[in-house]
């Protein structure tokens, strides 16, 4: 499985992995904006945007996988990788299965503990569906908390960019990472274990995954920090990209001297 990947800028290799239902399209902001501190990463995860969506079972360890494979074919050993929502659950995948393989970790409006059981019956809800009536029923059930009320509010290029790519998600992918996410498991001890820094952002307004979760996560890592975003809701990266860049450029700035070893 060969990701289709948007990369900018040189030296130490950050990787972002997008929210669903969206693309690597979400990260212009941080490919524009980054790319003058280290080299920004940016794949479509299967079935997402240019990449394909395969024949195999839903699963996260999957999509981190295929994450390992992009940094071989890159040639990379060692990178930071980040997520936001839905690629925070397979930047906590790859934790997992490639811990030996990162530089340091950012979390952005995700979190660690699974899904309760009404959660995970509204993602097969979402599934079915997307697959018998296609997008209709993200742009009602999902766009509308991907989205803080100062974005929707002030921002409406912003709100109208990111319905755009929600309608534009191939139903498949939909449903296979609904399905994925609705199995992950724990991932509190995942973090516990982990021997890098770790970034965790949050937008202020994130209803989906609020501030609480994100402090939790930030408690479970002895080197971490967190950023909470002011005026950004679920999509903190999309809606108040300065900030979010100015976190991930501090976070990184420290790594960069272990770049080269």
């Amino acid at each position: 499985m060969q990701l289709y990947t948007r990369s900018a800028g040189t030296g130490l290799p950050v990787v972002l992995l997008h929210a669903f239902p969206l693309s690597s399209a979400m990260w212009l902001a941080q490919r524009e904006g980054l790319a003058g501190a280290c080299r920004v990463i940016t794949p479509d995860l299967r079935g997402f945007g240019g990449s394909r969506l395969g024949d195999d079972e839903p699963s996260l360890d999957l999509m981190a996988d295929d994450v390992a494979r992009l940094l071989d074919d890159e040639g990379i050993d060692k990178a930071v990788v980040g997520g936001l929502s839905m690629g925070g659950y397979v930047t906590m995948a790859f934790c997992r299965r490639h811990p030996d393989r990162l530089m340091g970790v950012i979390l952005a409006d995700t979190k660690a503990g699974p899904d309760p059981p009404p959660a995970r019956a509204n993602r097969e809800r979402i599934a079915q569906a997307v697959l018998s009536d296609g997008s209709e029923v993200l742009v009602s059930d999902v766009l509308p908390g991907l989205i803080g009320p100062t974005t929707k509010e002030r921002r409406a290029m912003v709100f109208g960019r990111v319905k755009g790519l929600v309608q534009s998600a191939p139903p498949g992918a939909v449903a296979w990472a609904q399905r994925a996410m609705a199995v992950r498991p724990d991932s509190f001890d995942t973090l516990g274990a982990l021997k890098v820094p770790l970034l965790v952002v949050v937008g202020e307004e994130d209803e989906l995954s609020p501030p609480a979760d994100a402090e939790a996560m930030a408690g479970a890592v002895p080197e971490s920090r967190l950023e909470i975003i002011p005026k950004a809701g679920h999509l903190s990266a999309v809606e108040q990209p300065e900030a979010f860049n100015a976190a991930v450029t501090t976070f990184v700035g420290p790594l960069l001297g272990g770049a080269h070893r």
